[in-house]
Formats: C-alpha cells, structure tokens, sequence
C-alpha cells in the first residue's frame, strides 16, 4: 500500500492507504479526526468539507493521492493561539448567533464560510448562497448572520 505525507492541521502525518481512498475516510479512519462528516460521499451535502491549501473541498470526492504534501486544515486545527483555544471568527460567530442546532453540517458549513471570507470580505447573499452546504435543520439565517458577522471581526 502506498505511503503519504500530509501535513494536517499544522502536523506532518504519514498514512499507508491506498491510492484512490477518499480523503474523508483517511482523516476519519486512518487518523481519527472526526470533524469532517459522512453524509452523502458523493460530493452534494458538503458536511465533510474542509480546507487543502487555504481552499474548501470535498473529502468525500477528494482521494488521498491528490492531496499529498498539501496543508489540510480541519476544523479541529481552525482555532489558534498557544494552547488551541482561541476561535476562528467564524467558530465565534457561529457560537454569538446560536447556528446549530444539531450540529451535523456544522464543521463543514464552517470551513467553507473559512474560505468564502478569505475570498471575500464583504460577501453579497449571492456570495453566500454559492456555498451550498446542506443544512436539514434549515439555519440558513442564522448562517448567513453569523458569515457577515465573522466579516465585521475579520482583520
């Protein structure tokens, strides 16, 4: 089986896995990450986005092979400071505006409003709209409050 090198949530990683192996199931199963989400493994619902080199993706249509020697950040490596408690805006946000409900889609939803305000500061409802993560508990409003709110605390 081949062996790859990821550098995960700012840690050197090496897993023996095939190559076509999603992502998702690498992080999950190989590594014990949990924060990305099965849901649908064919690339609709979105609950296991996360980010490889600063940008959303798919992990379940994401094969390990592809991503090797990328930066892979998790929501489990989105928080900063010296002891990993300080929150992302967005994480904040998402707490300051009571987003989720059953907190299913939450990881995925916040990685891809990560890489939707490295993108665009002051994103449009359009903007928003375009990130089509798939939410069954409907807090789509709150989502959308929370995005622009994380944009007001964005540097």
């Amino acid at each position: 089986m081949p062996n790859y090198t990821l550098n995960v949530n700012g840690q050197s990683v090496a897993v023996d896995a095939p190559a076509d192996m999603a992502l998702l199931w690498v992080l999950r199963d190989k590594l014990g990450i949990t924060g990305p989400k099965y849901g649908c493994g064919v690339n609709v619902c979105k609950a296991c986005t996360c980010l490889v080199n600063g940008k959303a993706v798919t992990t379940c249509a994401t094969r390990v092979s592809d991503v090797a020697g990328k930066q892979i950040t998790t929501i489990e490596g989105l928080a900063s400071g010296p002891d990993g408690t300080t929150l992302h805006p967005v994480q904040q946000a998402w707490l300051d505006r009571d987003v989720a409900q059953c907190g299913f889609c939450q990881p995925g939803q916040i990685m891809a409003a990560v890489d939707l305000l490295k993108r665009t500061k002051n994103p449009t409802d359009a903007d928003i709209d375009a990130i089509e993560n798939i939410c069954r508990c409907g807090t789509y409003g709150r989502i959308r409050e929370a995005i622009r709110a994380a944009a007001a605390m964005m540097p």
